[in-house]
């Protein structure tokens, strides 16, 4: 079964507990704090594996989750980080956040690979804490949290010159003929369901891959016949070649069918109309076949190489004619840089860390940076409690809620814990 695109909910791992423990051994005097660091929550890698042509083996995963690191532990032992979760993907991947709809990589190397997902680090544990002014500490910190993602996986296959055309124009057959590919081949419509890769080979030793792509129809970028399932394979190829059945053994108009095909690949992406083109015209041996080609050249103002695959006629001079254009076309990114998901190491605009807003008689503050750090206190001493105040308080929340008229008392609520607001 070919599959080529998936949605999964990914899950990394959340870091291991940081330990509070203190050092109580005969003959050492003020041994002091003694807990160990948290390990390190487990990325989700994704890793191009060649040997795979689909992505059959998500498509009944709806979550991946990593593993948690290691707690630390007393006598200073720091906890054991989580091994990384491999998932392997074609070349071709393209891995979209659904809530951005950014790219977050794009696999086209035998090497690739991406972290899609990371792990949280380890929460400290009390030696970690111990400062000159507080050197025996008697808190410790939560791991924090593993990020979390909803992503769309899509296979666009690596293809330097895509066949588009009508069904049963003869694009499997030409296929078959200058590759080794074998698609089925049947006189009746959509006998091609899935996209077929050949290697063809040319003269000078040249070679190229060639992608026969299942027949489009009139409305075919709105989910008409097989849908806009298999367009989104003709977004990385150089060349596209339109397979027309220059008969009209079908009682169709070869122009008609170049033009319908033209305007469902504009619809399903502009770009696209940008790649150079040619026509290949099939079917020149069957009777009428070379007066349409004469009505089809006073229409189009493209290459257009007459050909029979049935039999064979013709057919070496197109293969050489596309591994001439490619000689000539340099291979392109499928994506800009603005439409790639950018870690920025340093941020110069200004952000606001939370906002406040009030829910009857509670306010309500939302955040990733104060909801991470409620996630990593451990509200296990009235130190660990002190220290949560003081950050916020520097963080600005007491500020700002003052200024918004909170006045003592008052409930505060950060996801589901509640305290007292305090002057």
């Amino acid at each position: 079964m070919f599959v080529d695109e998936v949605t999964l909910e990914l899950e990394a791992g959340s870091g291991g507990n940081g330990c509070m423990a203190f050092r109580r051994e005969k003959y050492v005097e003020m041994g002091g704090p003694f807990g160990g660091n948290g390990g390190h929550g487990s990325d989700i890698v994704f890793v191009v594996d060649e040997g795979l042509n689909t992505l059959l083996d998500l498509r009944y995963k709806k979550l991946i989750r990593g593993n948690n690191g290691e707690n630390g532990m007393g006598k200073g032992m720091h906890g054991k980080n989580a091994e990384d979760v491999i998932v392997r993907v074609p070349l071709g991947t393209v891995i979209t956040d659904c809530d951005t709809n950014l790219v977050i990589a794009d696999l086209t190397h035998k090497d690739d690979k991406a972290i899609v997902v990371h792990g949280g680090r380890g929460g400290r544990g009390n030696i970690a804490l111990a400062t000159r002014s507080n050197p025996a500490p008697s808190i410790s910190e939560n791991g924090e949290p593993g990020e979390k993602r909803l992503v769309k996986i899509e296979l666009k296959l690596l293809a330097d010159v895509g066949l588009v055309g009508m069904p049963s124009v003869g694009k499997s057959t030409l296929i078959s003929r200058i590759s080794a590919a074998r698609p089925k081949i049947a006189a009746y419509h959509f006998t091609t369901l899935k996209p077929n890769l050949g290697v063809v080979g040319a003269s000078l030793g040249r070679s190229f891959v060639v992608a026969d792509l299942p027949g489009l129809i009139e409305g075919a970028s709105l989910g008409e016949g097989l849908g806009d399932r298999f367009l989104r394979h003709i977004e990385r190829t150089r060349v596209i070649a339109h397979v027309v059945d220059m008969s009209g053994f079908e009682g169709r108009n070869p122009y008609d069918d170049f033009c319908i095909i033209n305007k469902e690949l504009e619809s399903f992406n502009s770009k696209i109309m940008d790649k150079p083109m040619i026509v290949i015209a099939n079917k020149m041996d069957v009777e009428g076949a070379s007066k349409n080609l004469e009505e089809f050249k006073k229409h189009v103002d493209l290459p257009i190489y007459p050909i029979s695959a049935m039999t064979d006629s013709n057919l070496d001079l197109v293969v050489n004619a596309l591994a001439d254009m490619l000689d000539k076309i340099e291979k392109q990114p499928l994506y800009t840089e603005e439409k790639f998901e950018s870690h920025v190491l340093y941020k110069f605009e200004e952000k606001v860390p939370f906002t406040i807003t009030r829910d009857g008689n509670t306010w309500v503050i939302r955040g990733d940076e104060v909801e991470k750090l409620l996630k990593m206190t451990r509200f296990n001493s009235d130190e660990a409690v002190l220290r949560f105040s003081n950050k916020l308080k520097r963080m600005g929340i007491d500020d700002k809620l003052r200024e918004m008229g909170a006045e003592e008392g008052d409930n505060v609520r950060i996801l589901d814990f509640e305290f007292d607001y305090k002057e």
